[in-house]
């Protein structure tokens, strides 16, 4: 691929648009001076394929509308001096070469700061340009629509540019995916990969190892509606998504060492069908064989594995996860399995393009939902009360979208039922909530999918 300054945009300094000239009065009025470029990184929806990149398969998301933008200064200094729009994220500075994320506290800026020390350590950079920047996020925190991955994206195309450097878009979303890990996030790579490489017009396959996207062409009778259960989830301030990670490893290791594999080196499920050499149906039936349905305690793990509880806790667990007690490692695996499943489905259904192409996909949403429900146990009521509505009001598919435990659905709706049907759940979930209803502005929406990160400087 090209280093990523193809995508650079001028803009007429006479013709900036409305968002970027606030932005850009905001940034003199904090510092004093004009920002020198801009970088735009969007948010996500995942359509099918939750939870299960970081256990080595392929996702179906696309970019949206809504973003984090950041106008940027270099400056002689060695000193980043954060600040924020929103009046609710307060500023921060750190010199460049004394960079500490806090895993404890995963503030706002310490995903900038994710983003800055991937470019850095990536390049070995002595002595990096410091940098005044303010950014500006119109994607909603903690909805599942992945405005944490987009900072980080933000925060390395930004610190890219300032020190001149350049990279692939696959190089960047690499790096940015194992920079997102300082936070204490053991994501597989979803997020930053659609951040960088989605395309206007186009839905994305996103394979891993060797990281590829492929253009999936969504039916032109439907039409994708977000619709945010207000709960948040802060996927690095609770332990709930870690724990399906290290879970899924568990459930690697054991059937590996049932199959005769040499367990200690296999890491994710995709890697345990890569190497049997078998499909993903037959992946599901040697889980039926393998694993049991009650949850695994910490001690019949080290027996079937043969190691110590320091062995486990050391060697395989997360930071986070070291004090859990019982996993469960049957319902996890079939979910991924069948996921994935679901997955290649719908890529294949969007190809070919049968009569019925949305009744099909919408089928294969609902069969996520319920396996994410039931098997990944990542919904909460709120979610499974906004799902029924879509479902009552017209949708043809719905399910949970990114991480769950709170967040964003998202429904495939006939285009001729649209106007109906939002106004519908609107009436139905946020007019009935006073809370709901304050939040209700940013919170329904139909999305078409976006284009990937940008550059913009002024011409």
């Amino acid at each position: 691929l090209p280093a990523f300054y193809a995508n650079i945009v001028l803009l007429n300094v006479s013709n900036l648009p409305f968002r970027l000239q606030k932005l850009k009065e905001m940034f003199i009025s904090k510092f004093g001076s004009a920002p020198k470029f801009y970088v735009r990184a969007p948010g996500r929806v995942n359509l099918i394929g939750e939870h299960i990149d970081y256990c080595g398969y392929a996702v179906l998301p696309m970019a949206i509308e809504q973003d984090i933008l950041i106008a940027v200064e270099p400056v002689k200094t060695q000193v980043v001096q954060l600040a924020n729009t929103n009046s609710l994220y307060l500023d921060f500075s750190t010199g460049v070469n004394n960079i500490q994320i806090n895993k404890t506290k995963p503030q706002w800026h310490n995903y900038f700061l994710c983003g800055l020390k991937g470019i850095q350590e990536h390049f070995g950079l002595n002595n990096p340009t410091g940098m005044n920047c303010l950014l500006d996020g119109t994607i909603p925190p903690s909805s599942g629509l992945s405005s944490s991955s987009a900072l980080v994206c933000c925060a390395g195309l930004v610190t890219l540019r300032a020190n001149g450097k350049t990279l692939s878009k696959v190089e960047l979303a690499e790096i940015c995916t194992k920079s997102e890990r300082y936070i204490g996030t053991e994501g597989g790579g979803m997020d930053q990969s659609i951040s960088f490489l989605a395309e206007e017009g186009t839905a994305k396959l996103i394979e891993f190892s060797p990281l590829r996207a492929t253009d999936v062409r969504l039916p032109s009778g439907a039409a994708f509606v977000i619709a945010n259960s207000c709960v948040e989830l802060n996927k690095a301030a609770t332990s709930h998504y870690n724990i399906r990670v290290m879970e899924c490893r568990l459930a690697t290791k054991l059937l590996s060492k049932s199959k005769g594999l040499d367990w200690k080196k296999m890491l994710r499920l995709h890697d345990v069908q890569t190497k049997l050499g078998v499909g993903l149906e037959e992946m599901l039936t040697i889980v039926e064989e393998v694993l049991h349905p009650e949850p695994y305690s910490t001690e019949e793990i080290c027996r079937c594995l043969g190691i110590s509880l320091e062995e486990l806790r050391s060697q395989i667990l997360s930071q986070n996860t070291q004090d859990v007690s019982t996993f469960k490692l049957y319902q996890r695996a079939k979910h991924v399995y069948s996921e994935a499943a679901r997955v290649l489905e719908f890529k294949k259904i969007c190809s070919e393009a049968p009569a019925n192409a949305i009744q099909l996909l919408g089928e294969l949403m609902n069969q996520s939902y319920i396996s994410c429900r039931e098997m990944y146990e990542c919904s909460c009521p709120e979610l499974d009360r906004l799902v029924d509505i879509c479902l009552q009001f017209g949708a043809i598919g719905s399910r949970l979208t990114g991480a769950g435990w709170g967040g964003c659905t998202v429904s495939m709706v006939p285009t001729d039922k649209l106007n109906t049907f939002l106004k519908n759940v609107r009436k139905a979930y946020y007019q009935a909530d006073v809370q709901r209803l304050a939040l209700e502005k940013n919170s329904l929406f139909a999305t078409k999918p976006g284009r990937g990160a940008l550059v913009f400087v002024e011409a």
